[in-house]
């Protein structure tokens, strides 16, 4: 199984994305990887890998390429704290557009997911770009908040979703709370956007991080099953 750093130009800079690859000359179809707070690090290149091993195109973009630790410090801020709606929504925009140019990709079959920041902006681009076929966020904090220089929140924007969703959430998590869940659940339901919605009990936020504490072996492996058939319907389907 074939994994490697591409880089791509975004607004004149580079931007490393990780990418694991099925054996084989494909076309594949593909899912792009949002990554969490800490960036590109194991836990989202083990993903990547795990969704190759499934016969998928995976890539991680590094949404943090505009900054360094440094500047950060120096601006008394975290490097997600730096972040904005626009350029992250440039940010995977050049993934997908590498995604659907690439000869061994489907380009017609291209899903997201994320974890944390990652599952916030899966819907966020679910919502912004339509080449997006299946959406799966997981746990997707600050979703009814706007980031820099956005001017509408990814909440607001879920008129604009034409993909089904699938969203992975902790009972006893904090951001995204149990109302937010409620209320990202009702605004689906307003708007006839198809989606499915899973809460899994005792369960806190970041779940799937088998490398941090608070992972939760338990709910990992009735998410992560879930999430498979979920783009074995709507990518492979």
């Amino acid at each position: 199984m074939p994994a490697f750093t591409e880089t791509l130009p975004v607004q004149g800079q580079p931007m490393a994305m990780y990418v694991s690859v099925p054996e084989g000359s494909g076309p594949f179809p593909a899912v792009l990887i949002s990554p969490h707070a800490t960036g590109v690090d194991d836990f989202i290149k083990a993903m990547c890998d795990r969704l190759a091993r499934e016969g998928y195109a995976a890539v991680a973009p590094d949404l943090f390429h505009r900054t360094t630790e440094a500047q950060a410090q120096a601006a008394g801020k975290t490097r997600r704290q730096l972040l904005n709606d626009v350029e992250i929504i440039a940010d995977i925009n050049t993934a997908i557009d590498f995604l659907q140019q690439h000869p061994a990709i489907n380009g017609d079959r291209i899903g997201i997911t994320g974890f944390c920041m990652g599952g916030r902006v899966s819907w966020l681009l679910a919502a912004v770009n339509p080449a997006i076929r299946a959406a799966v966020p997981y746990y997707p904090g600050n979703t009814l908040e706007i980031w820099g220089r956005g001017d509408q929140t990814p909440f607001a924007l879920a008129q604009g979703i034409s993909c089904p969703v699938l969203g992975h959430f902790g009972e006893i998590d904090v951001n995204p709370s149990p109302e937010d869940l409620r209320k990202l659940d009702a605004e689906l339901t307003r708007l006839g956007k198809p989606h499915q919605f899973y809460n899994y009990p005792n369960t806190d936020h970041g779940f799937m991080d088998f490398t941090r504490p608070r992972y939760n072996r338990a709910a990992a492996e009735m998410s992560w099953p879930r999430t498979l058939e979920f783009f074995e319907r709507y990518l492979k389907g």
